[in-house]
């Protein structure tokens, strides 16, 4: 027979730990207290789904004039290097000849300390910060600030920007694919 104080303890440990994984995952919201979920959608290549999308935003006009989270859950295995690699060849695509390599070599620096390998179910944030940046999430946890505002539009606009490979889940983001 287990003793009460055990069975007790045991049930406080678990009530504990169930209620930190929402707390963790929520971590970047207390950049955007305001935020509501504006848009979601999904990203497929050929077919195969890659990941779902959902913006969390105060408002949706003029996106890049307040802060918002890009929240990104992946459904398959991509190593870091290709997410970024992808963003780095996105970026140049949409800045054409006004690309600086010098500027393109600082931010694929960072985007290797913001992005990990990822798997099926794993998920990256990440938050905007006018004037000041952006910082990203793993699985709910910082993993780096970047304190470069030109970077953080330049990469928000690989989904945002008019300019996106993907006007429909620009536009499913938005809200506006009514």
């Amino acid at each position: 027979m287990i003793p009460i104080r055990a069975l007790l303890a045991g049930c406080l440990l678990l009530l504990c730990w169930s209620q930190s994984a929402p707390l963790l995952a929520a971590e970047w919201k207390s950049n955007l207290p305001q935020a509501r979920l504006l848009g979601q959608g999904s990203f497929s290549w050929f077919g195969l789904p890659i990941y779902s999308a959902n913006l969390w935003a105060v408002s949706g006009e003029d996106v890049f004039a307040r802060p918002f989270a890009l929240e990104l859950t992946y459904q398959r295995q991509i190593s870091r290097e290709r997410l970024v690699q992808t963003s780095l060849e996105e970026i140049r695509r949409m800045q054409g000849a006004a690309v600086d390599e010098s500027r393109m070599q600082r931010w694929a620096q960072e985007m290797h300390q913001a992005f990990v390998d990822v798997q099926a179910g794993r998920q990256i944030t990440g938050v905007y910060l006018p004037g000041q940046g952006a910082r990203f999430y793993v699985d709910g946890e910082l993993r780096h600030s970047v304190a470069d505002e030109p970077f953080a539009r330049a990469f928000f606009s690989i989904w945002l920007g008019p300019q996106t490979r993907s006007p429909a889940l620009r536009l499913a983001l938005l809200g506006q694919d009514q």
